[in-house]
Formats: structure tokens, sequence, C-alpha cells
């Protein structure tokens, strides 16, 4: 049987369409309308007042901080259970990122641990809502105002996901999007900055592009042009913003697609006892960008692994502990030990193919494996 990807892009025509007509125009192509007409169908979608587009998510971090002034000595709250960006965005800046614990039901920030970790060096905390479910963000908002700090969202998993109907990346007083090729909506890479903050959206306006003001076309203005403050090239292109317009058009239907996909993964392993399937959020909408089930028995995972490769059926562990990782572990002594619920979480789960288009013939292939596998661990006990 044909391999089973972990994640495969969604197109039709309308994205070929899309970029097509902007690349025929013969112009335009760095900076342009699309770029405009991208940030107002996010801003639209989102019901939030200000995007600026960018050339990844990780850029999108570096400006959220940069914009909200955050910088030496400052200390940032992140989880260590996501992508190390989310940690390395502090670093860029010259802050320190301080680790706190995730919960256990949707792997997000635990509310708790992260008010036990403020200090009087604390500017900010970055909650990130895993694998497209909402994370415990209505606490963690009462717990920033309370201590009067900066709440950014790290949304890049979860783009469409909602609590009670209101759109993830409008709790925080800014957010990140990403555009990378496995989100649930895509432009390869890309990223997107969100604020109803006006001035912090002209900062990130600003440290987009080399910080000159957007207000008139550089490549079209002949006269002076004034640099007002420290910038970067982090601009997304026309072209692909072009495709960004394609595929957030069509992004409600991804939504559903990826939404049937997983209930019907959810009936096919929930039979399972070894494992537990994605947690189903109360009052709240979960878009299932990954989908991530949990072992209770975590030293069975790599041969899971193993089973699954064998098998012909992708997989892969999201997340490892960041304050784990060598970078990590040399620049802050971190050990084993640190965040204890953290790294058992990480040793327990692991991600299995999840995209709009996968079949029910595939996912029965998946489930069935799984089956297969426990049944095999049961007999030899």
């Amino acid at each position: 049987m044909d391999t089973i990807p972990l994640f495969k892009i969604y197109n039709d025509p309308s994205d070929i369409k899309w970029v097509t007509s902007t690349i025929k125009k013969g112009t335009s192509w760095a900076i342009g309308p699309e770029i405009i007409e991208f940030e107002a169908r996010i801003a639209e979608y989102l019901n939030i007042k200000n995007v600026v587009t960018l050339n990844s998510g990780t850029s999108a971090l570096h400006v959220a901080l940069v914009a909200h002034n955050i910088g030496v000595d400052d200390e940032i709250i992140v989880p260590s259970f996501t992508f190390i960006a989310t940690a390395n965005a502090a670093l860029f800046v010259g802050a320190k990122p301080v680790f706190a614990e995730i919960e256990e039901k949707y792997y997000g920030l635990d509310p708790s641990d992260v008010e036990k970790r403020i200090t009087a060096k604390t500017k900010a905390i970055i909650a990130v809502h895993y694998a497209g479910c909402p994370c415990l963000i209505d606490q963690i908002r009462q717990i920033a105002d309370k201590h009067n700090l900066i709440l950014i969202e790290d949304v890049a998993e979860a783009m469409g996901s909602d609590v009670a109907g209101k759109k993830l990346g409008t709790f925080g007083h800014s957010a990140i999007l990403s555009f990378c090729q496995n989100k649930i909506i895509t432009t390869g890479e890309g990223g997107a900055f969100i604020t109803n903050d006006v001035s912090v959206y002209s900062q990130a306006k600003l440290i987009r592009s080399h910080g000159i003001s957007d207000s008139t076309a550089y490549f079209s203005t002949p006269g002076y042009l004034d640099y007002i403050t420290l910038g970067y090239n982090f601009r997304m292109s026309n072209i692909i913003a072009a495709l960004g317009v394609a595929q957030i058009n069509k992004i409600e239907k991804l939504i559903r697609m990826r939404h049937i996909n997983a209930l019907y993964l959810n009936q096919n392993l929930s039979s399972i006892p070894e494992i537990s399937i994605p947690p189903t959020p109360t009052n709240a909408r979960h878009v299932y960008q990954m989908y991530t089930i949990r072992l209770h028995n975590g030293s069975q995972r790599n041969r899971l692994i193993e089973w699954l490769t064998t098998k012909g059926i992708a997989c892969k562990i999201y997340f490892y502990p960041i304050h784990l990782y060598s970078f990590y572990k040399n620049k802050f002594g971190y050990k084993e030990g640190y965040l204890p619920l953290t790294e058992k979480i990480s040793s327990e789960v692991l991600t299995l193919p999840m995209f709009p288009s996968i079949t029910h013939e595939d996912m029965d292939y998946i489930a069935e494996t799984i089956k297969q596998f426990f049944s095999s661990e049961r007999s030899h006990k």
C-alpha cells in the first residue's frame, strides 16, 4: 500500500487562478494589491482590526515582541511543548523565555503554573493553541490582566478555532498566524501578525519592511522616503498573498473536511483502551490541524512508530520539550525533570495523518493497523 502522508496540501483551480493572474500582471510581484486583499480577508474572518502579513509565523512572533517593546532583560512565559520558534522569539529580542507546565486536557499552558512563574521581570505570556484546539485562554487572559502582562496568542496551529464563537487570536493583546504547508490554510511559507491595537500595528508595519512607512509605494515613488526605525525584510510576496486569498476563501470548507475526518478517526480509535483520542473541547471548536493520540504507556510509543512506518503510515512526535533540546540545555542548564508533566505528555503523544482529502479507506487502514499493534502487544505480555 502506498505511504499515507502526515499531511497533504489541499488545492483546487482557484489557487492556480489567483497565482497565475498575479504573475501575468508583470509587476507587483513583491508588493501589491493581493497583500491588501489577503490582509482584509483575514481581518474580516477573524473579526480583528489590523493584520500584517509576513514571510513566516516565526517572523510574526519576532514582530510581535518588537512591536510590544519587549526586549533585553524581560521575561516571557512560554510552554516548552510547542515548536521551537515560540521560545526562540524571546531570544531574538534579548529577552528570556521562561518555561511553564502545560495542562493535561488540551496541552496548553497551565494557568496555575503560569502564575507561579511570574516575577518582576515578566513582561508577556505567549499562549499556544495546540494542534487546532483552544487552550485555557480565558483563564490565561485573566492572569495577564491581573499582573498587567502582554498576552500574545500563538495561533499557528489553530486558525479558525474559537471559544463560544469568539475566534482564537482575539483573546490576547496580539496574535500570530502561520501559513506553513501543513497549516489550516497555507501559502507554502508565510505568516501574519494581528492586533486591535493601532499603535502596535503601526510599529509592526515599520518592522516588516526595513523601518520605512508603507503609506507610499517604495518601488514606484521617485521622491525621498524616510527610514523611521530599525526594521527587517519580513515581507510576504504579492504572489504568495494571491495564494493566501484563494486559500482563505475556502477555509470553512477545509475545516469542515478536517472535522468530518477527525470524527471518523475518533469512532475507529476510541475503542482502543491503550490510547486517548484528541479532546473534544467544551463550548469551543477544534479544527484538527493535527490529530494527536496519547498512549497511556509511553514505553510502547517507539514500537508503535516503527510498526506504523513499516506499514506505510507516516507519523511524528509533536512536540519534544524545547527545554531539553541541546541549545537550551547548554544555554540555560535545563535537565530532565524540570517540567515533569510536559516531559511525560511529550513522551506519550503521537501525531497521525490528518488532512482534508484523507480517505475513509486510508483512515480505516490506519485504525486497523493501530489495533493490530496493540493486539500484538497484549499477546506478548
